[in-house]
């Protein structure tokens, strides 16, 4: 069959886009921030697909496609049905207009798609529109290359929460969003005609007939403000004074590129530094920086002065603390001693130090109290310029008066109060647990799932789905209790010193010796019966832990591994229970799949081990603890090879805030930090030939790793700032002047190097 001809109509949105692509990766040389691939992790391992964001480093806008709504993967999805303007969608449409939501979207095509950090381009093939865009912190900058002879529209309408728009100017509208987001639009081209009566997907809607023969592009600017609309004009202006849009998208790359030359690698495949530099990306999108013409509205929705601190928010410290606020502080920790100070702030105008805030409050999830390991980690690595005395206050507030239930907050329960007086928090004897029984019906047998009814909850605070998670919110609050027992030592108050680091130590208080794993206790203080270390009851597993079983939480005493292994019985028990994480599968006759629908967080499993979740980050760096770092070498290699890499589905389970992808970060540089708190990181194996760091006070730290390769992977031998090292770890103080760690690689274990028993890390019982 011979092809139609292409016509000219759709042959000049395809050059538009070479043309959009050829700038993105132009010269011989990659910059930094050519290798990312913005739809990396569009499709989700779990819950929530992330990208292709365009936003500049913890910028408020940010723009993604609207696509196919309740489409988990984003990157799966087929059509674009439009693209965010502040607390508004718009889409632009050619021909008559519809108001129908279906009938407006547009098929696009990945292959016709460029995706960067700071400039984003695609084909709307419906309509033979070519869609680009690029950002700054507060505004976003469209344009449109609508075909010839057509009717060109802008059919615009409320998104979720908005209080509607309105049109104030010949090209210009502006409305208001949730959270009191403001935002103004002004359009290139005149308008012909403008058709506020229409109404799509239920929301009052706006159609713009633009005056454009077709054949050229349209530009559109849109600002926000937290504070008023005026001041999104002021943003607007300032940060798009022009319709040059080239010099706009340059700008932007400019500041994305210099964000990720903090860290320039040499060495590694294109596919690493691609995964590398990606993760690097998404590490530099949260906190969001809200502060505007020095101004910010907090929890209080009061406008204040921020002073010498930007005000920071949009967090999830369970996730964060472990990784991305590490990384935050290796790489700048001046903006780091501000997101602290906007802690502060958030606990003096909300009465609760936060764990997850959000735009205008704690949206409380997950377990622990966090702020307490930010606080400590900022602090401990010398960084103090916020109020540590409003910090610990609120640290301590929380630890004395607050619920320690998961995805609550609020005023401690009397399930409180037995953490506080028996030191562990109590679990049901028996919830309700799942099994599978054999039962007849007129077509025969068959297998259902049957729902044993156990202990009835006894405490109406207890989240229905979430349970209590008694376990894990013992050992999670021990490791909070540490961080204040630091912060209370530092700052003279030895009392509370003395008290919190009794607490600290309340992790052994649901530490089995019968059966070697941590283990749920009731109220009584007796131990749960039928506890299996495999199997938690009820779906996703939180009854007694958060999102996981006894296999990962066992190991989750960041602050005392010391104390863990001699609660294990020694070095070679501590090992043998680390291998054999690596190896267990599901119990006996057990299909993945049940497991699994018991589990579903434990994504990228290597045994018990999930790599897809953040309580195990931290276990394939044990083996420093206990005189075998050449394990931990071996398993982090393994890890980042099978579950990390440059596809959609790159990244091994949710983002969380840059969590997931900080950790990539870190192991691939070679070391990592176990405890925030301790101002020490523990060593890996570096990917890369050399890591040159550069922190925001110009110090550069070099990491060189000679003959590393994928199969050279065992350190051999190891100097830090010239001085022979023999020990897998380090201290923060060793890199902050700048320095050096050279590392000689091989193929083989030196099963010696770093094996001593005065070469562990430190821990709280050392």
């Amino acid at each position: 069959m011979t092809p139609e001809p292409l016509s000219k109509m759709r042959v000049l949105p395809l050059l538009l886009f070479l043309m959009a692509h050829a700038l993105t990766s132009e010269g011989k040389d990659k910059d930094a921030v050519d290798y990312v691939n913005t739809n990396i992790g569009g499709v989700a391992r779990l819950l929530q697909a992330i990208g292709p964001d365009v936003q500049m480093p913890h910028g408020m806008m940010s723009i993604v496609p609207r696509t196919r709504p309740k489409v988990v993967d984003r990157y799966l999805s087929d059509k674009i049905f439009g693209f965010p303007a502040g607390a508004a969608v718009f889409m632009p449409t050619t021909g008559a207009v519809d108001t129908v939501l279906e009938n407006i979207a547009s098929d696009f095509d990945h292959d016709l798609e460029t995706a960067t950090p700071y400039f984003y381009s695609v084909l709307l093939e419906k309509y033979d529109i070519q869609v680009e865009y690029t950002v700054s912190d507060h505004a976003v900058f469209y344009r449109f290359h609508f075909p010839e002879k057509q009717p060109a529209h802008l059919l615009w309408w409320e998104g979720k929460g908005s209080k509607g728009f309105n049109r104030t100017g010949p090209a210009s509208l502006q409305g208001e969003g949730p959270n009191h987001l403001y935002w103004v639009a002004e359009c290139s081209a005149p308008i012909a005609a403008m058709d506020s009566s229409i109404v799509i997907s239920g929301k009052t809607a706006a159609a713009m007939t633009l005056t454009t023969s077709g054949g050229e592009w349209a530009g559109v600017r849109i600002g926000i403000s937290r504070l008023s609309a005026e001041q999104a004009r002021i943003n607007l202006k300032s940060e798009m004074p022009d319709w040059d849009f080239a010099t706009a998208r340059n700008r932007a790359r400019d500041v994305w590129n210099k964000a990720l030359t903090q860290i320039v690698i040499k060495g590694g495949t294109e596919r690493e530094r691609t995964i590398f530099y990606t993760a690097l990306y998404h590490s530099k999108l949260c906190m969001v920086n809200f502060t505007e013409n020095g101004q910010y509205v907090g929890f209080d929705e009061k406008v204040h002065e921020a002073g010498n601190h930007p005000y920071y928010t949009i967090d999830s410290l369970w996730d964060t603390y472990r990784t991305a606020h590490p990384l935050q502080l290796l790489l700048e920790p001046h903006r780091q001693e501000d997101m602290v100070q906007s802690y502060v702030r958030m606990y003096e105008q909300s009465g609760w130090m936060p764990s997850v805030p959000d735009i205008t409050s704690e949206h409380r999830a997950m377990i622990g109290y966090h702020a307490d390991a930010l606080i400590a980690d900022t602090f401990f690595k010398g960084y103090r310029n916020f109020d540590v005395e409003k910090a610990y206050e609120g640290m301590r507030k929380n630890a004395m008066e607050a619920t320690l239930l998961p995805y609550r907050n609020g005023p401690a329960t009397k399930l409180d109060s037995i953490y506080r007086e028996k030191g562990f928090f109590p679990a049901l004897g028996k919830p309700k647990r799942e099994t599978n029984e054999f039962i007849l019906d007129p077509s025969g047998p068959k297998m259902q799932t049957v729902w044993m009814r156990g202990e009835r909850e006894t405490e109406k605070s207890v989240h229905p789905f979430e349970s209590r998670q008694a376990v894990s919110v013992t050992l999670e609050a021990a490791y909070d209790d540490w961080c204040c027992a630091q912060m209370a030592r530092a700052l003279n108050k030895q009392d509370d010193y003395e008290y919190f680091m009794k607490r600290a130590y309340n992790y052994k208080n649901v530490f089995d010796s019968r059966i070697g794993f941590m283990a749920p206790k009731t109220a009584d203080g007796n131990w749960a019966p039928d506890f299996d270390p495999l199997w938690s009851s009820g779906p996703g597993g939180r009854d007694y832990f958060t999102e996981s079983n006894s296999w990962t939480y066992t190991f989750h005493v960041q602050h005392d591994f010391a104390g863990l292994i001699n609660l294990m019985g020694g070095r070679d028990k501590f090992i043998a229970r680390l291998d054999a994480l690596y190896v267990e599968q599901y119990g006996n006759n057990m299909a993945k799949h049940h497991f699994l629908y018991n589990f579903p967080d434990m994504t990228g499993l290597i045994g018990q081990y999930a790599q897809g979740n953040e309580p195990a980050f931290h276990i394939p760096y044990l083996y420093c603890y206990a005189g075998q770092p050449w394990k931990t070498q071996r398993r982090i290699r393994e890890t980042l090879r099978l579950w990390f890499n440059d596809g959609p589905e790159g990244i091994p389970g949710d983002e969380d805030y840059g969590a997931m992808s900080s950790y990539y970060v870190l192991s691939a540089m070679g070391f990592y930090p176990v405890c925030p708190g301790s101002p020490t990181y523990v060593i890996g194996s570096p990917s890369f030939e050399e890591v040159k760091i550069t922190r925001d006070d110009g110090a550069v730290f070099t990491i060189t790793a000679r003959n590393v390769s994928p199969v050279n992977k065992y350190i051999q031998s190891a100097k830090l700032n010239k001085a022979p090292l023999d020990k897998p770890w380090f201290n923060h103080s060793d890199l902050i002047p700048g320095g050096s760690l050279v590392f000689e690689m091989g193929p083989r274990p030196n099963k010696s190097w770093g094996s001593a028993p005065d070469a562990v890390p430190p821990s709280m019982s050392h």
